[in-house]
């Protein structure tokens, strides 16, 4: 599935509202993750406290949050914007790219809940194929 540029447009333009918002939802997301998936936990096992907004899952998830605003900006080449990233998380991480997608969901729901108004079924459907592309892309050098 690729993006179109109408696609682009709307990701830019939601995504605006969600950059001053990212630590919120970023926690919840990730928090949500670890409760509904808790196999997801085992790449987390270094934290202290993996309960629902401790504060190394703040931290995390406003890390990726802010992490997929940067892919925001890079959303024409979104392989080669996330390059290190994929690097990171096949070589160093070993993360399996499966858990890509199942935090994509996680961050999904967070968004349709904290901006119910602007998630449109447009806005749905665009970020959702651009999160698609950013979990590709993340997973290019499992391949």
């Amino acid at each position: 599935m690729s993006l179109t540029d109408r696609d682009k447009a709307t990701v830019r333009t939601f995504w605006a509202k969600v950059a001053g918002n990212t630590e919120a939802v970023g926690t919840n997301a990730l928090s949500r993750m670890l409760t509904v998936y808790p196999q997801t936990k085992t790449y987390f096992a270094h934290w202290k406290d993996l309960g629902p907004g401790s504060i190394n899952v703040r931290k995390h998830g406003k890390t990726v949050v802010d992490g997929i605003g940067a892919a925001v900006m890079k959303i024409d080449d979104l392989q080669k914007g996330l390059l290190s990233l994929s690097e990171l998380h096949a070589f160093q991480l070993r993360v399996d790219p499966t858990n890509f997608k199942i935090l994509n969901h996680c961050i999904l729901v967070v968004l349709a809940i904290t901006f119910p108004a602007e998630f449109t079924p447009e806005a749905h459907v665009a970020v959702d194929k651009f999160l698609a592309a950013v979990a590709l892309a993340l997973s290019d050098k499992y391949r």
